[in-house]
């Protein structure tokens, strides 16, 4: 199977990348870029790219970096201003989650000709017999995901 695996540089990404080539997957290592700026300590900065970089090289992967920036300002940004000029407290990650990490990279994944996406997140998915999937807490809950 030819897996796309969103890495950022970080453990639970690099294990997931790790265990999908241990386990015979074609793998190729991929770092979203999200923002032009470069503020250390921020999801998808160049550090975290480098990172992630690191990693695939270790593991012997490939590794791309998809630009993303215009989807984030749009979709995640822009809400995330409005909803705070508003007087509310909106989580950005969840909408970069829904609108760029677990829509537009499987979009450009498909586009690519990959079979799956994978995550380091921790979450679990349940899989029906009729083939509708769905996504349930992580079995550890100090580190649940499944909300974003």
């Amino acid at each position: 199977m030819r897996v796309l695996a969103a890495m950022s540089g970080g453990v639970d990404s690099s294990v997931a990348a790790a265990l999908l080539l241990e386990a015979g997957h074609d793998v190729v290592g991929v770092t979203m870029r999200l923002w032009e700026g470069d503020v250390e300590g921020t999801c998808c900065s160049v550090a975290e790219i480098d990172d992630a970089r690191r990693v695939a090289q270790q593991l012997g992967i490939d590794h791309w970096v998809f630009r993303f920036t215009d989807d984030f300002e749009e979709r995640v940004v822009q809400p995330y201003a409005a909803a705070h000029a508003a007087g509310l407290t909106p989580n950005p990650c969840i909408e970069c989650n829904r609108h760029v990490k677990f829509d537009r990279l499987l979009r450009r994944a498909s586009q690519l000709g990959f079979d799956a996406v994978a995550t380091g997140h921790h979450a679990r998915i349940r899989r029906d017999s009729d083939g509708s999937m769905h996504l349930l807490r992580g079995a550890d809950p100090a580190k649940d995901q499944s909300y974003v």
